[in-house]
């Protein structure tokens, strides 16, 4: 597992080299790669459909316990083979579609790395692992993305994504690190099976939401819907492949994964059911004001993914098959209809719905595999994505609590994604042909073509033969997010009943709001006005906050005067210091005077003298002498203590220092004036702050021992392990030798540096 995870990245390591190698057919030998983790993922399969869940795992830090360990059963599974099995045909469709691009091999790269990060992330049973594959997601997507890096809206959208999704990780990373100390420990199988540990531990809800937030970010949940349509910045196999397999299913992936662990509370199930319905209906009723292709495509995507959210949410064992039953069904025909749109704008130019008409003659084939996607995504009977909606609309009937609004907002959401359909569906090749920016010749080439032929053929075998998907992966699929084998199954016809009549009036309905698509859209001219107000709004203003912010802290603490940078970093150090053993109760030793000597005082008296001098002298100097014979009493103090040779290299050290001082004198202009009294009575304050924590800290350590001294290992391996009895010097060549190193180092630099100012002074004088 490890090594199918890392061949992706290795593989996308040489993606440019092989480029170069096979020039045109690159996307078919690249493609070979995810087209080899599909097959391997399948293997699986016999064994997860039995109910069987295999943990592989790898040491990875031993010392906090955290192992890299993978989790393959049923859902993980699903997601494993949608990312391969998709990501075959992404590859291969960008090896023509951007056959001219001159980066096409830094693009390989990036997806093939992306395609990774994506399978770590939903095979990792490790959260600290996973965290880190969710990341690496947010990353390689602001990569793809902003791959049209000359572009300024693929640039700022990208920012956009990157900046929402990586603020709700970090929020995530707080909220799992508290649910491995709620559910005692960090690989998510053995939380699982502690669901009712988690769940009435103190930290739940903090923790729960913390989750939900970088799920709901990733997800492109109300009120983070707004960077997911911008998202279209992107080439279009990156929108093909972000929106049916991969980015946006991350998140509602995670609260699939934990719902056995978090869900089953009152709180769960009313915020995962009131914001995945809001966003449900949100996304078709935006889709179905949209007319550029792709961003009607985005907005039913956002549709879809509040769908799932709704369905985890309610959580019943007819929801959760629905749920997984609707994840495959969206990403067959998202993942073909998003092609298509790359294939409308490389055949015939047209980016908008408003640009097309009567392309069915020129384009028979395309047409044909997006009418077929499209009445999935409509919910048309025999469509796998009619199978879903139907179990989607039986739980949302069935559902534990708020039937009504649930209710109201399916059927809305059922009428306009019929008509989002239709657009898709029928506007673009039947109906008066319409001139487009390029008039196409023939239909897209087969590498383009192979990914909506296949996708939205099995959205028709599946629709035609739903035990064909639920027998082999979505029964086990539903039992993994349940945390319990499930009692449903699949069937294209469940007899008259309520789901079946609200689909029949929403096929209707739906028909009369496309017969009625122009004038209903400039009806909904407002949309437009009232999103001047939405949270993309306030995602902006954030941004000029964080700016101004940034602009205000440079001004301030970075100004290019080094006291106060100096003054910033001792105040906060002795802040944090202050308040963190003020949070552990950290306890201060007394001071003890007893056997005080004479000389030891007489050494204290030189050196408070000699910093008061340093202080209040107006002469550098003087300032000068001052500080060096503090250093020279701090040998003294070395070589009071037997540490001679450390006494040593002080006596060096401070002779060099006050050296190059006094040369750096010579060649400073005199001061103009002196700081302020104020100025240097706020500044004494500051060094009797920084002063008093450090001999604070030093107390706190007189009597604390928290491992024994290692004073008599070096007594006792001196001769043995380094052949000498000078224990001193074994110590600093043998045991510390990068320490010594280090000094050396220092030395030397002190001595290059005397002797470049000795001898730019002697050509002065020439």
């Amino acid at each position: 597992m490890l090594y199918a995870i890392l061949s992706t990245f290795l593989v996308a390591a040489f993606a440019p080299t092989i480029h170069r190698l096979t020039g045109r057919g690159s996307g078919w030998v690249l493609g070979l790669l995810p087209a080899g983790l599909f097959v391997y993922f399948l293997s699986f399969l016999p064994a997860v459909s039995s109910g069987e869940s295999i943990v592989l795992a790898w040491p990875w830090l031993p010392g906090l316990d955290i192992q890299l360990s993978f989790l393959v059963d049923g859902l993980s599974l699903l997601f494993a083979l949608l990312i391969s099995g998709i990501g075959f045909f992404i590859v291969t469709y960008a090896g023509r579609y951007l056959e001219k691009d001159r980066d096409l091999g830094r693009f390989y790269v990036i997806l093939l790395a992306f395609m990774g990060s994506m399978l770590g992330l939903v095979l990792a049973d490790n959260l600290i692992a996973m965290f880190v594959f969710w990341e690496l997601t947010s990353i390689t997507s602001y990569l793809l993305i902003g791959y049209n890096h000359e572009n300024a809206d693929a640039r700022k959208y990208a920012l956009q994504g990157l900046f929402v999704t990586v603020g709700g990780g970090l929020a995530m990373l707080a909220g799992i690190i508290m649910l491995a100390m709620a559910g005692g420990s960090y690989e998510i199988s053995e939380i699982l099976s502690n669901g009712d540990v988690v769940r009435e531990h103190a930290l739940y809800l903090p923790l729960l939401f913390l989750i939900l937030l970088g799920a709901f970010t990733k997800s492109a949940q109300v009120p983070f819907h707004f960077w997911l349509p911008r998202a279209m910045a992107a080439p279009t196999p990156v929108s093909a492949y972000l929106h049916s397999a991969t980015m946006v299913k991350a998140g509602i992936y995670l609260l699939a994964r934990l719902n056995p662990s978090l869900g089953g509370t009152d709180v769960w199930f009313t915020t995962l059911v009131l914001v995945g319905s809001v966003t449900m209906f949100t996304g078709v009723f935006l889709a179905y004001r949209s007319t550029g292709v792709k961003k009607v495509l985005a907005y039913s995507t956002v549709m879809a993914l509040g769908t799932l959210t709704m369905l985890i949410g309610i959580g019943t064992e007819t929801a959760l098959m629905a749920a997984m039953a609707f994840l495959l069904a969206h990403s067959l025909y998202k993942g073909a209809l998003f092609m298509v749109a790359g294939i409308l704008d490389h055949e015939a130019g047209a980016k908008d719905f408003l640009q097309t008409g009567g392309l069915r003659s020129a384009l028979p084939v395309t047409a044909a595999f997006t009418i077929l996607a499209a009445l999935s995504l409509g919910g048309v009977i025999p469509l796998f994505g009619f199978v879903a909606k139907e179990l989607m609309l039986e739980s949302v009937l069935g559902a534990p609590g708020l039937v009504g609004i649930l209710t109201l907002l399916a059927v809305l959401t059922a009428i306009l994604g019929v008509a989002v359909a239709a657009i898709v569906g029928i506007r673009p090749w039947f109906g008066p042909k319409v001139e487009t920016p390029k008039t196409p010749q023939h239909d897209a080439p087969v590498a383009m073509l192979a990914g909506p032929a296949v996708l939205a053929s099995l959205g028709l075998i599946f629709g035609l033969g739903p035990g064909l998907a639920d027998e082999g992966l979505i029964n086990a699929a539903a039992a993994s997010v349940q945390g319990a084998p499930v009692d449903g199954y699949l069937s294209l016809w469940h007899g008259l009943n309520w789901p079946l009549a609200i689909s029949a009036f929403s096929l209707l309905a739906g028909g009369v709001l496309y017969w009625r698509w122009e004038q209903a859209r400039r009806a909904l001219a407002w949309v437009d006005r009232a999103a001047e107000y939405g949270p993309e709004k306030g995602y902006f203003k954030m941004m000029d906050g964080l700016v101004w912010l940034s602009e205000w802290q440079t001004r301030v603490l970075q100004n290019g005067y080094l006291r106060y940078y100096v003054i910033v970093i001792v105040v906060v150090t002795a802040a944090l210091v202050g308040v963190t053993a003020q949070l552990f109760e950290v306890g201060v030793g007394s001071l003890n005077f007893e056997g005080l000597q004479i000389h030891e005082i007489a050494i204290l008296a030189v050196l408070v003298a000699s910093a008061l001098f340093a202080v209040l002298t107006h002469s550098r100097l003087g300032a000068v002498a001052a500080l060096g014979s503090l250093g020279f009493t701090v040998a003294l103090v070395y070589v009071l203590y037997s540490a001679a040779d450390v006494g040593i290299t002080q006596v060096l050290v401070e002779t060099l220092t006050v050296i190059l001082l006094v040369l750096v004198l010579f060649r400073l202009p005199g001061f103009l004036n002196l700081s302020s009294t104020a100025l240097r009575l706020r500044d004494a304050g500051i060094a009797l702050v920084m002063g008093g924590m450090i001999t604070l800290l030093i107390l706190s350590t007189v009597d604390a021992r928290l491992f024994d001294s290692i004073s008599q290992y070096f007594i006792d391996e001196s001769v043995p392990s380094g052949y000498g009895r000078n224990i001193v010097n074994v110590v600093l060549v043998d045991f510390r030798a990068l320490d010594t190193l280090g000094e050396i180092f220092v030395l030397a630099l002190a001595a290059i540096g005397v002797y470049a100012m000795l001898r730019f002074r002697a050509e002065d004088r020439r």
